[in-house]
């Protein structure tokens, strides 16, 4: 079976590599506060019932932060792909 020269291509390299690269750190970094989020739950309830209003605690706090971080890593990865990686897809598919 013959490979295209693309695929053996440096720039395709370089791409394949910088798109694992970007999906790991997002990857990590949700992941992260999930399990941090999930391990204070588990091991360390008091923080989470700490007020800080009279009907408004760390838990519900925390717990909102890491929804507004779903949204805001869904519009970095939203940036990228339509910025960086689709051109990226368009300069590869050009030499095609």
């Amino acid at each position: 079976m013959k490979v295209h020269p693309i695929i053996s291509s440096a720039e395709f390299k370089a791409f394949v590599k910088k798109r694992w690269t970007f999906s790991i750190i997002m990857s990590m970094v949700i992941l992260a506060a999930y399990f941090g989020f999930i391990l204070i739950v588990a091991f360390n309830k008091e923080l989470f019932a700490v007020k800080i209003a009279p009907s408004l605690s760390w838990g519900i706090v925390c717990g909102l932060g890491l929804i507004i971080l779903a949204w805001v890593m869904t519009g970095i990865y939203v940036n990228w792909a339509n910025n960086v990686y689709d051109k990226d897809v368009e300069m590869l598919k050009g030499r095609l």
